[in-house]
């Protein structure tokens, strides 16, 4: 198993850290008529739409 022989120091630490990105997920338009920007392969949390049908009852 690989061991570290040196500490390793906060600047090149936070330097190696500072790759680590979050992504933006891809997102697309919700078939309705608001055209809201849904997370792909989920339901619309707006109009309730999923593969152009009603999934989830909207009050």
């Amino acid at each position: 198993m690989a061991v570290p022989k040196r500490k390793m120091s906060r600047s090149n630490t936070r330097h190696r850290r500072a790759q680590w990105k979050a992504s933006v997920p891809p997102l697309t338009p919700c078939p309705c008529p608001r055209r809201e920007m849904v997370v792909p392969h989920r339901a619309c949390a707006h109009c309730g739409l999923y593969k152009g049908r009603q999934v989830v009852d909207q009050p």
